[in-house]
């Protein structure tokens, strides 16, 4: 009896130490953010795309490029020569999105500005979007400026000729993005106004103004897209029939895994949705990768 009770004190001691052992482990930290856009370097993600475009879907590619930069607040360049004083740090957001339609090609980039103080800066100050493509070119570009979004548009077109209106309320929707990016929480959520992207306004030969929106923060349960603990914030726009929802790891630098807009198709009015699904993302200094030797970079990325 006394060995008996000799065996069972050890494992009784063993299984408090090991217990002891497994409450003392501490989760994983988050990544800090402010670090994170700070190592000199570009987020480049690599995503696979399938575009509404016309009655079908399209294969293509989209590079979003995610970096810091210091920004002149008022001129809206960017600071470059540092003699000037009214400047604040952006997240730069530049999405290049290219795909075919039968025998031709498109080519649409879009770069969003968007400050990393949101307290003196609460909007995105800029963007700007041009769309090539056989038929002919647009180009948009959003300055916020006295509480409101200048807005200009030129474009081959007859129907839309140039253009120059300013948007007095709305969140732009190129800034989602960044947002997320930066904080989650901080999306607009509930009833809004918003101004559709600027490659929709493009595609669609859409008006330039604000739309009312709803946004959601939610946990994502389905399948389309894979990563860790992740969560989706959705836009409906009724008006335009529209559903946009973009799927996130809810830990920072929150990466973006893809994103889902579906919408009416040109000529047959059947609702299509484009896909954007993350294949590669690397941290880089893309901008010192310039000579032949880079283009191997291209490959390991995927990069068409």
């Amino acid at each position: 009896m006394k060995k008996v009770a000799h065996i069972v004190s050890i494992i009784l001691l063993f299984t408090q130490f090991s217990c002891s052992q497994e409450t003392k482990k501490t989760p994983p930290k988050e990544v800090d953010i402010t670090k994170y856009w700070t190592q000199g370097l570009a987020e480049i993600n690599v995503y696979k795309l399938s575009q509404n475009r016309y009655q079908e879907n399209h294969d293509g590619q989209l590079i979003s490029v995610f970096v810091r930069e210091d920004f002149l607040h008022q001129k809206q360049v960017k600071n470059e020569r540092y003699t000037n004083q009214n400047t604040t740090t952006i997240l730069k957001n530049i999405q290049l999105r290219k795909f075919t339609t039968g025998v031709y090609d498109y080519s649409m980039f879009t770069s969003t500005f968007t400050p990393l103080d949101r307290k003196q800066f609460p909007k995105t100050l800029k963007v700007s979007s041009s769309s090539q493509e056989w038929c002919g070119n647009l180009y948009v570009q959003f300055n916020y400026r006295n509480n409101a979004y200048d807005t200009e548009l030129r474009s081959y077109f007859e129907g839309e000729g140039d253009q120059n209106v300013t948007i007095n309320d709305g969140v732009l929707e190129d800034e989602l993005f960044n947002v997320l990016r930066m904080d989650p929480n901080a999306v607009p959520q509930g009833d809004f106004k918003m101004i559709p992207s600027a490659n929709y306004i493009q595609l669609r030969h859409a008006k330039l103004v604000s739309v009312a929106a709803k946004g959601a923060l939610q946990n994502y349960e389905e399948k389309e897209f894979s990563g860790t603990n992740l969560k989706e914030y959705i836009v409906e726009m009724p008006s335009l029939k529209r559903t946009l929802r973009i799927v996130f790891e809810n830990a920072a630098p929150y990466k973006i895994v893809g994103w889902l807009d579906s919408y009416p198709s040109a000529f047959d009015q059947k609702i299509r949705t484009t896909t954007i699904t993350l294949q590669q993302q690397k941290m880089l200094d893309y901008w010192s990768k310039n000579s032949l030797k880079d283009a191997k970079l291209r490959k390991e990325l995927g990069i068409r």
